[in-house]
């Protein structure tokens, strides 16, 4: 039997890094197969690391991106990985889905048939198991992370009908479809919790403060991941143009991650076969 596969679909380099970085490296440890898709070309991030502000950066971004990109991958040990190069659109305040605001070429104002279509040929052709991606919404208002969900969950559901882009290939059926997460209330207070008693300036205060108390968390699964924080970690660092070693990323440290909240969680979105909430498996009722 070959090994399952889990694909995860990104909307930028950088996000496979810091959204269920550390599952993919358990999984490509224990002998799964890990794919990544990265949607666009992240050309139009911003340095946000006061280290790598130096000239030609900026103008090399979109090859400097890719080459970080290439560098986490090989931390990760992802077995295969599919760029299907779209301009990103960038980030806009106040995102409420009107594309004119966005360059006319950059990947939320192309028509979604298109990249639907391709991720759907190449989820038939390499066939995976699991589909991972962001829920509805994109996790935040970023205009490529909005339209990730939408293509992904468009190409999880088309792959499997034959009537569905019949050229790219023989239907074939993901058995089950996550939304990535990267925090939730219980994690972050968690965490908030521990940087308070060893006295660490905790980066949560705000975000718990900001935080509707009628809000419910929708994870389904949680993966513990406590020995490859430190994989992930290093993953995000080889992002060097976005990822500051002094920001808050690494605020708390991975030993106290580990013993505090050591899991990535997941909201299981869809499912072809039986299973049993909650999940400690992206893979359970697969093996």
């Amino acid at each position: 039997m070959p090994p399952l596969h889990a694909m995860f679909v990104h909307a930028h380099p950088d996000d496979e890094s810091s959204k269920g970085a550390a599952t993919m490296a358990r999984y490509a440890k224990e002998g799964y197969r890990i794919s990544v898709v990265t949607l666009t070309d992240g050309g139009a991030g911003e340095i946000l690391n006061p280290a790598m502000d130096r000239p030609g950066i900026l103008e090399r971004m979109t090859q400097i991106r890719q080459e970080e990109l290439e560098r986490a991958l090989q931390i990760l040990g992802v077995t295969d990985h599919f760029d299907l190069g779209y301009a990103d659109s960038g980030y806009v305040e106040n995102f409420d889905g009107d594309g004119s605001r966005l360059a006319p070429d950059c990947f939320f104002n192309v028509p979604i048939d298109e990249p639907v279509q391709r991720l759907v040929a190449i989820v038939r052709r390499v066939q995976p198991d699991v589909l991972v991606t962001y829920p509805e919404g994109g996790g935040y208002p970023h205009p490529d992370h909005i339209r990730c969900h939408d293509v992904a969950v468009a190409a999880y559901h088309a792959a499997a009908d034959p009537s569905a882009y019949p050229q790219a290939g023989a239907p074939w059926t993901v058995r089950k479809l996550y939304y990535v997460g990267a925090f939730n209330r219980r994690k972050v207070e968690a965490l908030h919790t521990a940087c308070l008693a060893r006295g660490i300036e905790s980066p949560f205060t705000g975000w718990l403060e900001r935080w509707d108390p009628d809000e419910t968390d929708p994870s389904t699964t949680h993966v513990d991941v406590g020995e490859y924080l430190a994989q992930r970690s290093q993953a995000l660092l080889a992002h060097a143009t976005q990822i500051d070693p002094d920001g808050m990323w690494f605020t708390v440290p991975d030993d106290v991650v580990q013993q505090v909240y050591p899991y990535e969680d997941f909201e299981l979105a869809h499912a072809h076969v039986d299973t049993q909430i909650p999940e400690d498996s992206l893979f359970a009722g697969l093996e």
